[in-house]
């Protein structure tokens, strides 16, 4: 407990018009973080109610407030938290009151082992609606498939970084949702533990079901990123290049049987086919030539490097 007490931690709270919520919340975190030294920071996405107030008549040292200029989105608002906090060990947690601060504990202790980088929540006996619970089933569903990564719940919004690792993560877009998953493809260890869940203290749901499409979508997206940032000539050069071979091979079909046995050829779809399938494979090849330069473009501009090293040792030693 010790090494857990004496680190700083920083619990990340992103807001959006949750007044009747966020004062409660910090007693909460208050109550059961007794002995730890730590920071709250709440990110407000533009809340149009009275949240910002709220926080700022708190007059709370270990409060921290990040107003944005408008309305981002979830992810950025994590963003934007991540990047300003400081400590060893980050939290993140909704501000709904439905994540119970007092797993945070728990939790912790698993990180403090150093054998894990990522302790993520798994919620018991939801309350949520339908409307919530459809979107998250397709996600763990998605993740299982497209990944070698065995998330029982991705949409639990109470999780333990380890600083070092949720630095690195890009949140762009509705990423968050993802962000264990982001986690795994940079290397990280995951440890899942049931927490607890409650129903809405106050305030309402923003999600709805448009979020089913936004899951595949941005999975669809990390699908890509995973296999084929690196190297898109892959992707898109393979399928250019099967599509040439299928519009020649309907061509050459068609003029066998236009000068080996006088057959019309000019009203038939399939000619119209065997030219389009060459035009497709040429411009996959291009635009496969075209992000792989983008990449080389990336890394090289920055002088970063694809890949990230965890430990160096010189005769068997860390050095």
């Amino acid at each position: 407990m010790n090494l857990v007490t004496n680190s700083l931690l920083s619990i990340i709270i992103p807001l959006y018009n949750e007044e009747d919520n966020v004062t409660l919340l910090t007693e909460k975190i208050h109550e059961n973080l007794v002995g730890y030294t730590y920071q709250i920071i709440y990110i407000d996405d533009f809340s149009t109610d009275n949240t910002r107030n709220v926080v700022k008549k708190m007059k709370d040292d270990k409060v921290h407030l990040i107003e944005l200029k408008k309305n981002y989105g979830q992810s950025m608002a994590l963003a934007a938290g991540i990047d300003y906090a400081e400590g060893e060990y980050i939290i993140t947690m909704d501000g709904d009151l439905q994540n119970d601060p007092s797993d945070i504990p728990q939790m912790l202790e698993y990180a403090i082992t150093g054998e894990y980088d990522v302790i993520t929540g798994i919620r018991q006996k939801r309350k949520d609606s339908l409307v919530k619970k459809i979107p998250s089933k397709i996600a763990n569903f998605l993740v299982k498939r497209v990944s070698n990564l065995d998330i029982q719940d991705n949409g639990c919004a109470l999780k333990v970084f380890s600083k070092d690792i949720v630095k690195e993560l890009n949140l762009y877009g509705e990423m968050h949702r993802f962000i264990t998953l982001l986690a795994h493809f940079e290397g990280a260890k995951i440890k899942q533990v049931p927490v607890k869940h409650h129903a809405r203290h106050a305030g309402v749901s923003k999600y709805g079901l448009e979020r089913v499409f936004k899951v595949v979508a941005d999975m669809m997206l990390l699908l890509f990123i995973r296999k084929y940032f690196q190297r898109p000539i892959h992707l898109f050069g393979i399928l250019g290049v099967l599509l040439i071979i299928l519009g020649i091979l309907i061509n050459a079909y068609l003029l066998i049987i236009k000068f080996g046995f006088g057959q019309d050829i000019g009203t038939r779809p399939l000619l119209i086919f065997g030219v389009m399938f060459i035009l497709a494979g040429v411009q996959l090849f291009t635009i496969g030539i075209v992000m792989e330069l983008l990449i080389r473009t990336y890394y090289e501009s920055q002088n970063k490097r694809p890949y990230r090293i965890k430990n160096i040792s010189i005769g068997g030693k860390k050095e």
